[in-house]
C-alpha cells in the first residue's frame, strides 16, 4: 500500500504559468510582446487539459495585454459581455467565413477606440459549436487572413495545409497589425514570438524519438483559417 506522502514525493511537479510538468516548463522562452490590442482567448475546457501541447497558454503567456476565458457558451459571462458592449472597444473576433474583413488589405483601427480581437482556442468541430452558442458574439466583425505558411507543429499531421496553431495564427495577426502600423513591434520580438512553441514541439518530438516511437502524434488546438 502506498502512503499519501509517497504519492506526494512521486507526483510530478507543475508549473501553474504553463500548465506543463516542471522538468518540460517552457516558460523561460516566452518572449513578451506589449501590445496596443487586447486579445481575449476563448479557450474550450478540452484544451485547458492539453497541457502537454496547449498553445493558447502560451500565447496568453506571450501577450500581457490578453486574457483567457474557458468555457463553450460565453452568453451570459459577465466579462465578456462588458467588453463585447464598451463603446469604446472595437471589438473583432478571429473566424475564417464569407464575409470576414481580410487583415492582409484592411486597416480595421477606428479613431479614439482600442482595438479587441477574440481567438478561439479549439479543435475546428468544437469552435464551431463554441460560436453557435455564444450569442454575444454573433454580432461582432469576423477577421481573416490569407497565408502560405505551413505549421511547425511537426509531431502533428495537420487536418488541412492550411492550418495553424492557436500561438502561429496570433503571430500573423501581430505581423499584419504591424503592416498597417497598428502596432509597432520590433521584428526581433516577432522573430521569438513562437520560441517556446517551437521548443515544446522539439523537445515532444525527441521524446517521441527516445521512446522509439516516430508515429507519436498529439491533438492540438488550431484555427483554420
Amino acid at each position: 500500500m502506498i502512503s499519501k506522502l509517497e504519492i506526494d514525493h512521486n507526483t510530478r511537479e507543475k508549473c501553474y504559468k504553463c500548465y506543463r510538468p516542471k522538468s518540460s516548463c517552457m516558460c523561460k522562452y516566452v518572449n513578451e510582446i506589449d501590445t496596443k490590442t487586447k486579445f481575449i482567448i476563448l479557450m474550450h475546457p478540452r484544451e485547458f487539459k492539453k497541457t502537454k501541447n496547449g498553445t493558447g497558454h502560451f500565447t496568453h503567456l506571450s501577450l500581457p495585454n490578453s486574457q483567457i476565458y474557458i468555457g463553450i457558451d460565453f452568453s451570459n459571462n459577465v466579462k465578456i459581455n462588458n467588453i463585447v458592449n464598451n463603446s469604446s472597444y472595437n471589438c473583432f473576433i478571429l473566424y475564417p467565413g464569407k464575409d470576414t474583413i481580410k487583415l492582409n488589405n484592411t486597416n480595421i483601427q477606428e479613431k479614439n477606440k482600442t482595438n479587441v480581437i477574440f481567438i478561439i482556442d479549439s479543435t475546428w468541430a468544437c469552435s464551431v459549436k463554441m460560436l453557435r452558442l455564444s450569442k454575444n458574439l454573433h454580432h461582432l466583425q469576423r477577421v481573416s487572413f490569407e497565408h502560405s505558411k505551413s505549421s511547425a507543429f511537426k509531431i502533428k499531421t495537420q487536418p488541412n495545409s492550411y492550418c495553424l496553431s492557436t500561438i502561429e495564427s496570433t503571430l500573423c495577426v501581430l505581423e499584419l497589425l504591424n503592416k498597417h502600423k497598428i502596432e509597432n513591434i520590433k521584428d526581433d520580438k516577432l522573430l521569438n514570438f513562437l520560441k517556446p512553441f517551437e521548443k515544446m514541439v522539439d523537445y515532444q518530438f525527441n521524446c517521441a524519438i527516445e521512446s522509439g516511437d516516430e508515429t507519436v502524434r498529439y491533438k492540438k488546438p488550431y484555427i483554420k483559417l
